[in-house]
């Protein structure tokens, strides 16, 4: 179980510019004694559901929100091509959204200062045998405080590229300060951050005495050491000859420090390194940890009382993930601890599955829906699972799928069903939080059998954190990007183990089937793009598509849309762009399933004012889904909303957030210089405050 650390952290002055807390007031001569003290501090340093936050404390290790209005990791999907609600959390505005801060934003450094003050105080302890307590429980307990530093410098390098590599406690003083502003170029900060986990490594135990894979293990930290190394990779391969990478012929903003001079980047054996160091991380889990089976049952409605157990699905639904060596790490709840969430009860409102994502999923044959005969189609939720991919079965849930107080009601369009009503009609717009999808495709993962969990702060279902089924992909993904079509051979074993679980047909089959055409005009794959340019190999696809449908609802997509350069298409400005507008869809609301709706009056369109109307219009022929006006048109509802006559746009700054100028100002000899500040700006983005992105 995961508790709240006993060591709390005393807030103090600091230098703005670098936005740090002193580490602790607790005396080292009296603290970090015994081993129990290393664990207290150390997990301070993870979070909980009600401050986790993608875009905040994501170098926290993250849990299930609380409610539906905190973040969550299983709802960090939302707004990308995967799932949708009605815009509201969409980072793909048309208007520049994103704007420099006039202070605040990402530039700060309070917990990395935390952890250095743990690691350079309690390392010299552990060598100089002054820690008391079980030697292997000590040492893993410093090696989670390199894990923890290591996640934080990965969240920040993803939002902010170059940073500071800072090891040693921060003085309170503006010139030293201002020296540990220099931004390292990136691909030197994501080598720190191996260091960091390789240190980890030979620290750490997998848990049987220090809580199990309910904290950091070493596999764990083995699989964020595969996953940073590929995130870097892909990213310096895709953003090659553009100022994200350090290239001082690109552009490079750094190149115009001097404390940069002489700095040399070779792109090409920086992505090598990289990927041999993700290759051989993820193998190491991989080999060690075999997939959780799943039985081939349906997960749903009155099936939820006779369905025999399925362990994929439970590994996500469950109360202990403890018995599955697929989970690396997981968070545990008991509300006779009054440590619980809210996710069931909310699960099913406001954002669901886009129609593209529907159609991305496989046939159980391993064909694409546009090359199989056995495709049902997708007149009716339910429809779309027949005969095809386990994950799509399991975690989508259709009408009746979901119990909402007993076995004997189901949720649906109008409410709840009485008596084992069926119903075949999503709920695609409501008043309340609690009783909506937008798209009519309902969220599932993570969906408890336990109807006791549905209720305020009432949820115990457990959260996974890191599993091996990740290393499966990673190996497989850098392996092509090492030798292209040519995988090697644990490459495609890796392939066909997460095809066997899934329930589908071989790899080959799929790629021979194919059709990149097919696939933009019917699942719109932002994978498809990197670099403002359709990718050409349909095993690269194919492997990103497996990653796409894998990861359903666990907030890897925009991660990956980041990493492969997948948005530079929808930049109106730039080379490559699609030259049309991009939307996306919910089900074929206006088909048979109209038809079938008791009350016609609720789905509203087409109304004199159309505030009021709460779905797309049957006869607007404007952003349809494979020319087809009965989908719905999650963007084309209001009239006045900026995705309507747009749909999704991208800004290239946005691959990087920008830092606030009060960084600039206050790290400079004067206090008022920017152009002197040690710091610079992220490509693309100005310094004054408000002031949104150049391109």
């Amino acid at each position: 179980m995961l508790m709240a650390g006993a060591a709390s952290l005393a807030m103090g002055s600091c230098d703005d510019y670098l936005d740090i807390t002193p580490p602790s007031n607790i005396s080292p001569e009296v603290y970090f004694l015994d081993a129990d003290q290393l664990a207290n501090y150390t997990i301070n340093y993870y979070t909980s559901g009600n401050t986790w936050s993608a875009d905040d404390r994501g170098g926290a290790f993250p849990f299930e929100a609380k409610d539906y209005n905190a973040d969550s990791y299983y709802h960090d999907d939302n707004g990308t091509d995967n799932e949708s609600g009605d815009g509201a959390k969409s980072p793909f505005s048309n208007s520049m959204g994103m704007s420099v801060g006039a202070s605040g934003g990402l530039w700060y450094f309070n917990r990395i200062n935390d952890l250095n003050y743990f690691i350079r105080t309690v390392k010299p302890k552990v060598e100089n045998g002054e820690v008391s307590g079980d030697p292997e429980r000590i040492k893993h307990y410093l090696g989670e405080g390199y894990v923890l530093r290591a996640n934080e410098y990965f969240f920040r390098m993803r939002k902010l590229g170059d940073l500071p590599i800072i090891t040693h406690n921060l003085p309170m003083d503006r010139d030293k300060l201002a020296e540990t502003s220099k931004r390292c170029p990136r691909n030197l900060v994501a080598r720190f951050i191996l260091s960091d986990l390789d240190t980890a490594l030979t620290l750490l135990s997998n848990g049987a005495k220090t809580g199990g894979t309910n904290r950091i293990t070493r596999d764990a930290a083995l699989l964020l050491k595969a996953r940073v190394a590929l995130y870097e990779a892909t990213f310096e391969k895709y953003f090659a000859g553009t100022p994200f990478v350090p290239d001082a012929a690109a552009g490079w903003p750094g190149a115009t420090k001097a404390y940069n001079e002489g700095f040399s980047y070779d792109n090409q054996a920086e992505v090598s390194f990289f990927l041999d160091q993700a290759m051989a991380a993820a193998k190491e889990v991989a080999d060690a940890h075999p997939l959780a089976s799943n039985n081939k049952r349906m997960i749903g409605g009155s099936e939820f009382s006779t369905t025999p157990a399925n362990d994929y699905y439970n590994m996500f639904a469950g109360t202990d993930a403890s018995s599955y060596s697929e989970v690396l790490m997981w968070h545990a709840y008991n509300t006779d601890l009054s440590v619980s969430h809210q996710f069931n009860k909310y699960v099913k409102s406001s954002s669901g599955y886009t129609q593209e994502f529907a159609n991305a999923f496989l046939m159980e044959s391993g064909l694409p829906i546009y090359a199989a005969n056995d495709y049902m189609g997708d007149d009716y939720i339910a429809d779309t699972k027949e005969n095809r991919d386990w994950r799509w079965r399991l975690f989508m849930k259709a009408p009746g799928e979901y119990i909402y107080e007993n076995s004997d009601i189901r949720y649906g369009a109008e409410g709840k069903k009485v008596n084992g009503e069926p119903s075949y009609v999503p709920a695609v717009y409501s008043t309340s939080h609690t009783f909506a999808s937008r798209t009519g495709y309902g969220k599932g993962k993570m969906f408890s059998t336990n109807l006791a969990f549905g209720g305020d702060k009432s949820d115990m279902t457990n959260t996974v954190i890191f599993r091996s089924a990740e290393a499966y992909l990673i190996y497989m993904e850098a392996a092509w990007e090492k030798y292209g079509d040519a995988l090697d051979g644990t490459a495609w074993s890796y392939w066909k183990e997460l095809r066997k679980r899934a329930g589908v047909g071989e790899p080959q089959v799929t790629i021979d089937a194919t059709d990149l055409d097919k696939e933009w005009a019917l699942t719109k794959d932002l994978g498809l793009y990197s670099a403002g340019t359709r990718i050409t190999s349909k095993v690269l696809f194919n492997i990103r598509r497996e990653r796409r449908c894998e990861f359903i609802s666990e907030g890897h997509r925009m991660d990956d849309l980041i990493r492969w350069r997948a948005l530079d298409q929808l930049c109106s400005s730039e080379p490559g762009y699609i030259g049309e507008a991009y939307y996306l869809h919910g089900c074929k609301m206006h088909g048979p399933m109209a038809d079938n709706l008791k009350s016609k009056t609720l789905l509203k369109y087409d109304q004199a004012d159309d505030s009021k109307n709460n779905v797309s219009s049957p006869n607007d022929a404007t952003g349809l889904l494979d020319n087809e006006p009965k989908y719905l048109s999650l963007y084309r509802i209001h009239s006045t909303s900026q995705w309507y006559q747009y749909g999704m746009c991208w800004h290239l700054a946005h691959y990087l957030s920008p830092i606030a100028q009060n960084h600039f100002l206050e790290s400079s000899p004067t206090g008022s210089d920017i152009e002197n500040s040690p710091i610079y700006q992220n490509p693309y983005w100005g310094t004054d405050p408000q002031s949104y992105a150049e391109r």
